[in-house]
């Protein structure tokens, strides 16, 4: 409990620092894959904090810090360092400097979170209250893919990240939760994130005489209930799954029918079970169109998989934040549907990720990936305090 009572009242001592961390993040975002200044920051504040060593450039720009004392297990803590490709409407006073570019999902509380963790754990290694060794993970790159389609989290793991981790946990801004509330899942508690890609195709011809050809744009109506009606009728409605159709597109004139359409949209589901099944009955919808004549193409391609929370490791997660802050208001409900690239992490090893209430106290929704998503930064030592007293946590679990 002594330790606990100290974890709180040195977040809170270094709260100035950690708000002012974070609006330089906020003012400087990067989009995936080219965190260089972003990479440069973190990487410098870390020097400065004794005790601690760093890995840079895994995965391009991300980096590892390591914090050792003693023998033990070995437990990890990971943020994500990236922005969004959106323009900032807030007039706070730090808004974006980079035009086009935003912390709109809240990693710059993330990163800044992590570091304010590297400092106060950093000091209980040096004081000797806890065996065993702390990695901080930095990670690039969780809102878009390389070339390859891969995202940061399995980029940095190829690298070797989480050799002989035993267990990992994260933490994400909840900005439909005020200050004293987290959101915890035991389970599938974001999505997995697929994209699939179709086409319709047929003759084209004449718009005048349509009768001479086939028309890929009627047999569309017909795929599209096919696919609309899939949900309510293929897929149980006990099981999680959402397709959506995000593109269409076709033609070249007012009178030329043409010869294919292009269809593209998401599936996100839970259970690897009916990420199977859904996007088979994606394309029994497509095979729709061989009845009229037409013939089709389809294809997956698959993001991101659930996040899969471990229930023993959020229990650990639950009992650091209740000793902590008795009076800590705890939602059990998943996450949604949005995806989550430590999925790739919890499904190698035992994590869980917990959402941390961020909202402002300005009665404004500011939601995740808008252009006036904002927190109340009263949560950044709350969130610093939960993730060190969880990982020593962790350390010490049999």
């Amino acid at each position: 409990m002594i330790v606990t009572n100290d974890l709180i009242k040195e977040a809170k001592a270094i709260e100035d620092q950690l708000v002012s961390w974070r609006r330089h993040l906020h003012q400087n975002p990067e989009l995936s894959f080219q965190e260089y200044e972003t990479a440069k920051f973190v990487a410098e504040t870390l020097k400065e904090i004794e005790g601690v060593s760093i890995q840079t450039n895994i995965a391009n720009t991300g980096i590892v810090a390591t914090i050792s004392s003693g023998e033990g297990k070995t437990v990890a803590i990971r943020a994500d360092m990236d922005a969004l490709p959106i323009t900032e409407k807030n007039e706070h006073g730090f808004q974006s400097n980079n035009l086009g570019v935003m912390h709109a999902c809240g990693h710059d509380a993330h990163t800044t979170i992590l570091l304010g963790a590297a400092k106060i754990l950093a000091k209980k290694a040096k004081e000797g209250l806890f065996q065993g060794t702390i990695k901080l993970i930095f990670q690039p790159a969780e809102e878009a893919t390389d070339q390859e389609g891969l995202s940061g989290a399995p980029r940095m793991m190829q690298e070797g990240i989480l050799e002989n981790v035993e267990s990992i946990i994260a933490l994400h801004m909840c900005p439909w939760e005020p200050v004293g509330t987290i959101q915890m899942n035991d389970g599938y508690s974001m999505a997995n994130v697929d994209v699939f890609h179709g086409k319709i195709r047929a003759t084209g011809g004449h718009g005048g005489y349509p009768h001479l050809g086939t028309d890929p744009i009627w047999m569309l109506g017909f795929f599209l209930q096919a696919f609309y009606g899939m949900i309510s009728r293929k897929i149980s409605a006990l099981d999680t799954a959402v397709a959506s159709i995000g593109q269409i597109e076709t033609g070249t004139a007012s009178n030329i029918i043409p010869e294919e359409v292009s269809i593209t949209g998401t599936l996100r589901t839970y259970s690897p079970e009916v990420r199977d099944q859904l996007a088979k009955e994606v394309e029994q919808a497509f095979k729709v169109v061989e009845s009229f004549g037409g013939s089709y193409i389809f294809e997956v391609e698959r993001g991101e998989p659930a996040l899969n929370n471990d229930p023993k490791v959020n229990e650990v997660i639950k009992e650091a934040a209740k000793e902590l802050y008795p009076a800590i208001k705890i939602v059990q409900k998943p996450f949604g549907l949005g995806g989550e690239d430590f999925g790739y992490m919890t499904r190698q090893i035992p994590g869980a990720m917990f959402f941390l209430g961020c909202a402002p106290q300005d009665g404004i929704s500011r939601d995740l990936h808008t252009n006036i998503f904002d927190i109340d930064e009263r949560c950044l030592p709350m969130g610093v305090s939960i993730l060190a007293e969880s990982a020593l946590k962790l350390l010490k679990q049999d």
